[in-house]
């Protein structure tokens, strides 16, 4: 029987058992509509609240200030749209990072059809942003700033604390994705001095198809979804209690797992990333190297297809990405990639691997075992590849 290595945790990961055992009763049993005013609903009530109590406590925040929506990407663009235009009075200037979500840039081109403008600050070659291009993109009209707390196809992670700075000494809201960082490493939005922050419960072990916006009281954000009273008339639609109770057992466990997992996975990360750089010619290391995911590997290998890598792993029982999940269908260059300053032919080979809690140091090496006859066997079919001197292709990390 094939050996199976999954290494794709970034797009989805599979519920624990503790996770799926408390989501049962409330497809049956407790099946009834929060808002309901007899107790069949008050029990489904009570019991999406718990949920948000225990996300928030994954995040540090009052339960109250939670609003349940159906997806990090709701997430979102519930806080680039909401609150921009909620500040519409102040000015119709965004600013976001290079990098972001497509959920955060997408968002923010729909804003600029309503009139706003949306300046897009710029990246160092290992993904970091400078708070002082936040500062100086910053603009009296400005109505909201947007940075990802960590990039989730190249791991860098993003100097929040910093930014934050800069923002409330301008009193401008503050916007963070947490979807790739919410139970891996920890999260507190005090310390991070945002003043929104938004999850997604399968970043953590929950259900697929949820996620949370934590939105600072007193910060006016604008619903996008009319029609309801739920999350304070906020976000209507009718709750899906089943996956906001998965949610909230998924943050309980990631807690209480959070450090056990880090100790146990950097040195599997450490050792993947060494010996792809060291044991396959051409490979570049991308995102910073220390200030990471403690469970993402990524990079780009030269003369090869990022798509072409993933389907002869997947043929060996691997499975990883190329780029982020949402884009991997596209057969065109990672915004990401190309805005820390690669090559577009070089960000075309471009490798993802985010571990997970069943992963081990046998899986990284049953990987290295296949990946270098796989680059090797794509790189004998490439006429361009070997068009090339062989000292063009030297190995290095950036």
């Amino acid at each position: 029987m094939m050996r199976t290595v999954y290494m794709d945790h970034a797009a989805a990961t599979p519920v624990s058992e503790g996770v799926l055992a408390a989501m049962m009763p409330y497809f049956r049993d407790q099946f009834g509509n929060p808002q309901a005013v007899h107790e069949i609903g008050n029990r489904a009530a009570a019991a999406v609240e718990e949920a948000r109590a225990r996300v928030a406590d994954l995040i540090r925040a009052p339960a109250e200030e939670i609003l349940f929506t159906a997806s990090g990407s709701e997430a979102n663009n519930l806080a680039v749209k909401g609150i921009a235009l909620a500040n519409q009075k102040k000015g119709n200037h965004v600013v976001v990072s290079a990098v972001e979500h497509f959920s955060v840039l997408h968002a923010a081109k729909t804003l600029k059809k309503s009139g706003f403008e949306v300046t897009e600050v710029p990246v160092d070659p290992e993904g970091r942003v400078d708070p002082g291009a936040v500062r100086r993109a910053i603009t009296d009209r400005t109505a909201l700033v947007s940075v990802m707390h960590a990039n989730n196809e190249v791991g860098t992670i993003e100097p929040i604390p910093a930014i934050s700075a800069v923002t409330r000494e301008r009193g401008i809201p503050f916007h963070t994705d947490a979807w790739a960082t919410a139970g891996k490493i920890p999260v507190d939005v005090g310390a991070l001095g945002v003043d929104s922050l938004s999850v997604g419960g399968q970043g953590f072990g929950g259900p697929q198809g949820t996620g949370a916006l934590w939105v600072r009281k007193g910060t006016r954000i604008r619903p996008l979804i009319d029609g309801g009273v739920q999350e304070g008339g906020r976000r209507g639609g009718t709750e899906n209690v089943p996956a906001l109770v998965g949610m909230g057992r998924a943050a309980v466990e990631a807690s209480e797992s959070m450090e056990e997992n880090r100790r146990r996975l950097l040195p599997i990360r450490d050792e993947l990333s060494r010996r792809l750089v060291a044991e396959i010619e051409g490979v570049v290391l991308t995102g910073h190297p220390t200030e990471r995911l403690p469970n993402h590997v990524s990079v780009c290998v030269e003369g090869v297809e990022g798509e072409a890598m993933l389907l002869l792993m997947a043929q060996q029982g691997i499975y990883a990405s190329s780029g982020s999940a949402c884009t991997s269908r596209a057969l065109k260059a990672s915004h990401v990639l190309l805005a820390l300053g690669l090559d577009a032919a070089l960000a075309q080979g471009s490798i993802v691997f985010t571990l997970g809690p069943g992963n081990t140091r046998e899986d990284a090496a049953y990987v290295m075992d296949a990946l270098p006859k796989i680059v090797q066997r794509l790189r004998e079919m490439s006429p361009i590849y070997r068009a090339k001197p062989a000292g063009d292709l030297d190995s290095k990390s950036g």
